[in-house]
């Protein structure tokens, strides 16, 4: 085995990038935890299951990109998996909470589901196709507080019914948060599409 093979094998398995592998490993982990009784129950046990969960994946979302810089370990794999990992985990918490037996996400705020989905897909598409084009699209300080605001947001409708019962209102918390991180969503999508679109164009 050559000297670049061993390398690229290194940053397969640098401590970042298994952080990220365990954030995209959580996510079934997490759903399983609403299905626990056979079939899909928002029980206390679940909820504070997947809150387990979640938190410690949220964690993790930190350390990787903290220890890649600080041990100059990133790679094109970590890049690559690190949005497609949070992506993964909040599409799969609103789903899961708007199919729920409570119905955590219901009504109105379904749309503030849908929007943070949307804009999510929209980016993803916009990034891949300037790729092609060799073209970056950093990501944003205001992009990276909306990604925090929606996972504790989610991290409070995940406690839901089973956290309202030992402080009220965690519920209504955490549904005032996502609209908080709906509206953030809708500007920094208008930002990035912004920025991008010239080069569509071009």
């Amino acid at each position: 085995m050559n000297t670049k093979a061993k390398k690229s094998d290194a940053h397969w398995l640098a401590l970042p990038n298994l952080l990220t592998y365990g954030r995209i490993v959580a996510v079934p982990l997490l759903v399983l935890c609403f299905f626990m009784e056979g079939k899909l129950q928002s029980s206390d046990l679940a909820r504070w299951s997947a809150l387990g969960i979640f938190v410690l994946a949220s964690i993790t979302d930190y350390f990787d990109g903290y220890f890649a810089r600080a041990w100059q370990q990133t790679s094109t794999i970590g890049r690559m998996l690190d949005p497609i990992a949070d992506k993964l985990l909040i599409a799969s918490c609103l789903l899961l909470l708007a199919a729920d037996t409570d119905k955590t996400i219901a009504g109105w705020t379904l749309w503030a589901a849908i929007i943070i989905l949307c804009r999510e897909i929209l980016v993803s598409g916009l990034r891949e196709y300037l790729a092609e084009l060799k073209v970056s699209l950093p990501v944003t300080q205001l992009a990276k507080w909306k990604t925090t605001v929606q996972m504790i947001a989610i991290a409070f409708l995940l406690a839901g019914s089973a956290g309202d019962k030992i402080f009220p209102h965690v519920t209504t918390a955490g549904i005032t948060l996502l609209w908080m991180a709906a509206i953030i969503t809708l500007y920094t999508g208008y930002d990035y599409f912004k920025a991008g679109i010239k080069h569509v164009i071009d």
